[in-house]
């Protein structure tokens, strides 16, 4: 019996199942605010430690910085509630993998699912994992650099930890999303703090003619798309929609407090940092909080590693436990092998998904090509995301009668796609071959598609070799099939 015959409903928008006693089942254990931890956690990472200087390097302008830093809240906002419109229609865990299956059908998912198994989630990881090593060890290695090897044994350190605490209990893995967000948010606070008295101590010389800057249309449209790269991780929640607790009503509040916390935090922290360092300051630095921190907090300069070390060591659990439910429902829907949608018998998690996404990142983690292929995904992403926009438009007319909880006016979309379309087209002008380059890998899942998961010749030595690895694994692992799975399509 495959996971196929094993699902029981083929309809992506039917209602919510109920979640008896004693079934395998992914339990709704994620509360509002480990959601709102989930969101805030995975957008705020190094960067706004180390440099927060892409919007200001564009305009040179401190007003018109800040400015674009509020744009670009706004502008992740309304996509955000687009895809609580998407994500309370589509009640299937996965994200834009589910939105992109239900709007376009198997093989545009697939290719969605194609590119985050190769570089989307594996790279993203492997780098998060390397900034919270290269920093934790920062302090043993004042003078110089860490070794690189010890930098890269800690990250995979990191990678384990996660995921055994991700396979041990889903309730551990968001207490640690939610108290490393609260030490990230309290890192900023005491930032946003200092430079708040810095400037009531009447140090406001760096305001002076906040305004003069470059406005060319080139200059503003790179210092937007350095400030909505910014926000990415927005739409994480969507990826583990069946996990939350009352989704129709958690996943938007969720979006109402996350999306004007960071957009607060980003906007504060930046005129924080404006009101102690100078424009060449901020520039020249390497690490821009460890600049402001040399000038305010002095000896105490030291904490301010620690300070990034928390936030990337968060960001890793978030990517972790989304990229597992992803593989998790690619799985469901025969994209990936049987074995990655099962889930533990006890613990209710997906152990074997997990393991995989640890396996490819600890794989990154080897080459020194894991920093140029990130360069290749940013466009492919969000081409996903303006992907699922548009699917929610071509759903409203496909689909009129499908239940939508939450339905948003029709300009939000048609605004959040445009700024999309922006953010997929402005790069081809200063650098097409990336784009060429992950089209060109992008499009190699489509042999895959069709010789792996469509042909209906199998091959008998590979099938009855399944077989046994799946029975090796589950007996290992204590692993089985889910009940009660929602199906994004009756095969």
């Amino acid at each position: 019996m495959t996971a196929e015959e094993k699902s029981s409903s083929p309809a992506a928008t039917s209602p919510l199942p109920d979640r008896d006693d004693g079934k395998v089942v992914l339990e709704r254990k994620i509360t509002l605010m480990n959601g709102v931890a989930l969101i805030v956690g995975t957008i705020i990472g190094s960067g706004i430690f180390v440099s927060p200087t892409g919007v200001f390097v564009s305009t040179g302008s401190v007003g018109v910085s800040i400015i674009v830093w509020v744009l670009s809240g706004l502008l992740s906002t309304l996509g955000a509630l687009c895809y609580a419109e998407l994500g309370t229609s589509v009640t299937r865990s996965g994200g834009d993998y589910a939105y992109i299956y239900v709007a376009f059908g198997p093989l545009a998912a697939f290719l969605r699912l194609w590119i985050a198994i190769l570089i989307i989630r594996p790279t993203t990881q492997a780098i998060v994992a390397l900034t919270f090593a290269q920093y934790a060890t920062k302090s043993f290695f004042p003078a110089c650099d860490p070794p690189d090897q010890a930098v890269r044994l800690l990250a995979a350190v990191c990678l384990c930890i996660l995921t055994a605490v991700n396979c041990a209990s889903v309730r551990w893995a968001m207490r640690i999303q939610s108290v490393f967000t609260a030490a990230k948010l309290f890192a900023l606070a005491a930032i946003i703090l200092a430079g708040g008295i810095h400037v009531m101590s009447g140090h406001t010389e760096h305001f002076g003619n906040m305004f003069e800057g470059k406005y060319g249309p080139d200059a503003v449209a790179v210092a937007f798309y350095s400030g909505l790269f910014a926000f990415g991780g927005w739409n994480f929640l969507n990826f583990v929609t069946e996990e939350l607790q009352d989704p129709y009503k958690n996943l938007p509040r969720a979006i109402w407090i996350a999306l004007p916390t960071v957009t607060l935090v980003y906007v504060l922290a930046n005129i924080a940092y404006f009101a102690v360092l100078s424009g060449d300051e901020m520039l020249s630095s390497a690490a821009v909080a460890v600049s402001f921190g040399n000038k305010i907090f002095g000896s105490f300069t030291w904490v301010v590693p620690i300070f990034v070390a928390l936030s990337t060591f968060g960001g890793v659990n978030g990517i972790l436990f989304t990229s597992a439910r992803l593989f998790l429902t690619g799985s469901q829907e025969g994209h990936l092998p049987e074995l990655f949608s099962y889930v533990h018998v006890r613990r209710h998690t997906p152990v074997p998904s997990l393991l995989f996404t640890c396996s490819a990142s600890l794989a990154m983690l080897l080459t020194d090509d894991v920093f140029v292929l990130i360069n290749y995904y940013s466009q492919i992403l969000w081409f996903s995301v303006a992907a699922s926009v548009g699917g929610m438009l071509w759903l409203r007319y496909k689909q009129p009668d499908i239940p939508r909880p939450i339905r948003v006016n029709i300009i939000i979309p048609i605004v959040f796609l445009a700024s999309c379309l922006f953010l997929v087209f402005f790069p081809l002008v200063a650098n097409p071959w990336n784009a060429v380059v992950s089209i060109a890998i992008t499009l190699t899942g489509i042999p895959v598609y069709y010789i792996c998961v469509k042909s209906s010749h199998k091959n008998q030595r590979y099938n009855a070799f399944s077989k046994h690895l799946t029975c090796f694994v589950q007996s290992i692992l204590e692993v089985t099939w889910m009940e009660d799975v929602q199906r994004l399509s009756s095969k």
